[in-house]
């Protein structure tokens, strides 16, 4: 079955459409990891993915917590334009596209103030982005869990179908795409695993770059804090030969994976 996007048939004035409430996770105004030079990262709660390595679980869930509008949330990105110019602006999460009007809104107004923008999101909820919403994106830093369909459920709960379709609508729109896969031993480094997904992102010609991103224990506390069990309690976070393993399988299709 083919999906498809609605188009609204009139583009809606921006004014309007900065009226879009959203529930907002946290803000970091000097981020540097997540998208090309200084970037305001702007996260979201709400995700519908239970990642074993998660470093926010209490953004899990439906989307809740601080709510401001598509305009107020702008507003503060501009406030920072001089510093994040050669950067730009990255709406992340949990997962964004659970509030794709209000990112829709966001993304549009800071593309007419003269921002990069970047989507980071896992995919799965890819159907909720129009075409509309995508052409006001500059790239999006997809987080491809596992290949393994198996594995992929392991790690986060749902199927892997969505993203890997997300990914393929993205190469059919000409978007620049950042590919993340999280290597945690036990559970994502199988080697087969990694082969699947290098071979999947070698078929891409969209990929401008892929990251190697290790596991590591960064959220734990907040699974404590939240009463919740954290399954990686006992897993080591992988050595430097684990990841040039991981390199090397991606090199295999002609992909370098940093």
């Amino acid at each position: 079955m083919t999906t498809t996007y609605a188009e609204p048939e009139v583009e809606i004035p921006l004014e309007e459409m900065l009226s879009e409430e959203g529930h907002i996770h946290s803000v970091e105004t000097c981020g540097t990891v997540d998208g090309p030079g200084l970037r305001y990262v702007l996260f979201l709660h709400g995700c519908p993915l239970r990642c074993q390595y998660c470093h926010n679980p209490d953004a899990q869930g439906k989307p809740s917590g601080k709510v401001t509008t598509a305009g107020e949330a702008l507003k503060d990105v501009v406030k920072y334009k001089n510093f994040i110019r050669s950067g730009g602006l990255t709406i992340s999460g949990g997962e964004p596209l659970m509030q794709p009007e209000f990112v829709h809104a966001v993304f549009r107004g800071a593309k007419e103030a003269g921002l990069h923008t970047a989507l980071d999101t896992s995919g799965f909820a890819g159907h909720h982005a129009t075409d509309a919403l995508l052409q006001n994106v500059d790239l999006v830093l997809l987080d491809i869990k596992s290949w393994d369909p198996d594995i992929y459920k392991e790690t986060t709960g749902v199927r892997i179908s969505p993203t890997l379709e997300f990914a393929e609508r993205l190469e059919r729109l000409g978007i620049d795409v950042w590919i993340r896969f999280v290597l945690v031993p036990g559970l994502t480094d199988v080697e087969s695993n990694i082969d699947g997904l290098a071979r999947f992102v070698s078929t891409l010609g969209n990929v401008a770059k892929v990251e190697i991103l290790p596991f590591h224990k960064m959220g734990e506390s907040k699974y404590k804090q939240l009463g919740l069990p954290y399954k990686l309690a006992e897993t080591k976070e992988p050595s430097n030969q684990d990841i040039i393993k991981a390199r090397s399988i991606f090199a295999r299709y002609g992909v370098t994976a940093i």
